[in-house]
């Protein structure tokens, strides 16, 4: 179709779709609900953006990552594209505002945070609409099986209701065959209809690093792989002791997580984006929205808490399609730290509950009140002044979060905002009227666009310098304006929010589900059973054991990891391998055979029998009956 190569050109330069992209565009202009799984760095944003171009209409755009709604409405409206966010912590004026536009201003695209949907205002409105297509990224999160479940994400099907007729896209960079059927099923596909990139990225080494010294082994990795990093790790302290490890070994780094200011975490990305600094240490507060594509390697210091998120962080190496690595360091006491990981991430439920009650008392809210509403919340003085341990009532607000009685966001960093209550007019008597006021607003006109339509961040200190005046005059005008009802001013806020998605209850109403505990827990050890698997396991490719985890079975093994590259050390080729693999086939299938008698009858050297042998008994290809004889299970190649 000529149209949507014609979006593409215009609007992003490209002469050519990704795999998959049309694919999936294609499936969304017939009408078909359509469950996209791209790798991260796929491009996952233009299957549902060319689409929504090349249709009448607005697309819904469901999304729970607020920074990265707030980054992706920008790149739209630099492109002269009318999106709108709206979100937890926007005023009910400004989210009112927000909607009017989508529905009389020829808005293409509207972003919401998913606990936006079961509000009045937007129940009430979003059927004004002419919906083109709804969106719903990071689709995972519906599923209960899946690792990171939102509760606000069923109220999509809700919405399926209000709004008929019109495809669903769902989208995920990572999901289990499990969550696929679960994502399909809880957001009613008409069909099931999926459609997915092979998750085998050639360019991308894995290895995992049996390291008795992390530190030491890691400052000898960043020395020999040249180029930019990612360093992971599961503590704000140890971001910032591998930060200044690195810097005494002469290597450019810093460190990033959520307890630093918006504004020095914005920096430190910018300077390691534009190459100033080579290395970025993190915790998982880092990566999403992250647009670099010669990363070279990202190193894992501790084990992941599922193989969703390491390999959605490790693909963030090497999306330039050049030779990258994602390197694991591993050694036995992490056992030990996973077996306390899982204590410290389920608190008991008494404990949970004893959260749930202080939260109500430390925001003041009465009991049967605040449904829908946010509130401004610092965890660290929550815990502090309860004399809690932080790491228990953030576990614990996450289990009340899955739950549904609660919504937690990251820091928001909200620009003030100024939008002009008078018309144009009405504004000029005004001025006539009041000439002290007339030289400022002439000044907000020059410098701002779209203040009588909508809410427009503003920046009071590029006023002051245009103006050549201290800050604090700047402030002064815009709160006399809003007071004399002229402007609405809504001054700068950077907080973290908590939403009560239900009414504060008392202490016998608040049920937490011993059945949902006990199973959620249960699949959380079951995630980090196998990235103890990945990590511990020395005889299959770790491709292989990763693709075959997303469902993708068969797969060829990538030659470049080390495990494939310690069977090189023996001498034992694919085509050995493969070539042993069907001998011993051939045999175990005819009838039960023992090991020693297998071994004679397989014609290669006994030490490379035995290492296929190994990796198919490791793979569930063959097994051992009640007599201790091999058996084949009946898989085919």
């Amino acid at each position: 179709m000529d149209e949507i190569h014609e979006i593409l050109k215009k609007f992003w330069g490209y002469e050519n779709f990704r795999p998959l992209q049309e694919d999936i565009i294609m499936s969304v202009l017939k009408g078909n609900d359509t469950l996209g799984l791209m790798p991260t760095g796929g491009g996952k944003s233009l299957t549902f953006q060319v689409p929504a171009l090349y249709m009448k209409g607005i697309c819904l755009v469901i999304t729970p990552l607020i920074a990265l709604m707030k980054d992706q409405v920008e790149a739209l409206q630099k492109k002269g594209i009318k999106a709108q966010a709206i979100y937890s912590g926007m005023t009910y004026e400004e989210i009112d505002i927000a909607l009017n536009n989508c529905i009389y201003g020829d808005y293409k695209f509207l972003y919401l945070s998913p606990e936006r949907l079961g509000t009045e205002i937007f129940i009430t409105r979003v059927p004004e609409m002419n919906v083109n297509l709804i969106t719903v990224d990071e689709a995972h999160c519906i599923s209960q099986w899946g690792y990171d479940f939102r509760p606000s994400y069923l109220k999509i099907a809700k919405l399926r209701e209000i709004i008929t007729g019109i495809p669903v896209l769902a989208l995920t960079a990572t999901a289990t065959n499990k969550v696929i059927e679960d994502i399909q099923e809880k957001l009613i596909f008409t069909g099931k209809n999926t459609l997915r990139a092979s998750f085998f990225r050639e360019n991308l080494i894995y290895t995992v690093r049996n390291s008795e010294d992390k530190y030491k082994d890691l400052v000898k990795i960043v020395e020999r792989i040249k180029g930019s990093g990612i360093i992971y790790v599961r503590t704000r302290k140890k971001s910032k002791e591998i930060a200044s490890l690195l810097l005494k070994n002469d290597i450019p780094s810093t460190y990033y997580h959520a307890g630093l200011k918006h504004q020095m975490r914005a920096q430190r990305q910018l300077e390691w984006t534009n190459d100033r600094i080579r290395v970025i240490v993190a915790t998982n507060a880092f990566g999403m929205g992250i647009d670099k594509h010669n990363v070279r390697f990202v190193i894992h210091v501790d084990l992941p808490d599922s193989l969703e998120a390491y390999f959605q962080e490790a693909g963030r190496a090497g999306r330039d399609e050049k030779k990258a690595h994602a390197i694991l360091l591993y050694n036995t006491s992490d056992k030990i730290s996973v077996k306390q990981r899982i204590r410290v991430s389920f608190p008991e439920i008494e404990e949970v509950k004893r959260i749930y009650q202080a939260l109500g008392n430390y925001l003041k809210i009465p009991v049967g009140s605040a449904r829908n509403m946010s509130f401004d919340f610092n965890i660290g003085n929550f815990a502090s002044t309860f004399k809690f341990n932080l790491s228990t009532v953030y576990n614990s607000l996450k289990i009340l979060e899955r739950e549904g009685y609660i919504e937690l966001t990251d820091e928001l960093d909200n620009p003030s905002k100024v939008r002009f209550f008078l018309a144009r007019d009405d504004l000029y008597k005004f001025q006539v009227e009041n000439s002290s006021f007339d030289a400022f607003i002439k000044l907000l006109l020059r410098s701002y666009t779209g203040v009588f339509t909508e809410f427009t961040g503003i920046d009071e200190l590029t006023l002051a310098k245009r103006a050549g005046v201290d800050v604090e005059v700047i402030y002064q005008y815009l709160k006399k304006l809003n007071n004399l009802k002229v402007i609405r001013y809504i001054p700068h806020k950077k907080t973290p929010l908590v939403i009560y998605t239900e009414e504060r209850l008392d202490e016998k109403s608040l049920l937490i589900s011993k059945e949902n505990y006990k199973s959620r827990k249960e699949r959380y050890i079951e995630r980090l059973n196998a990235v103890l698997n990945y990590a511990s396991r020395t005889n299959r490719c770790r491709s292989q054991v990763l693709l075959e985890y997303f469902g993708e079975k068969n797969s060829e093994r990538c030659e470049e990891c080390d495990v494939c590259k310690r069977q090189e050390e023996i001498e034992l080729s694919k085509n050995e391998f493969d070539l042993i693999h069907e001998e011993v086939k051939s045999i175990v299938s005819l009838e039960p055979i023992s090991l020693h008698d297998l071994v004679d009858k397989v014609p290669f050297k006994e030490e490379k029998i035995i290492q296929v042998i190994q990796s198919l008994l490791d793979n569930n290809y063959i097994e051992y009956n009640n007599n201790d004889k091999l058996v084949w299970k009946g898989r085919n190649d």
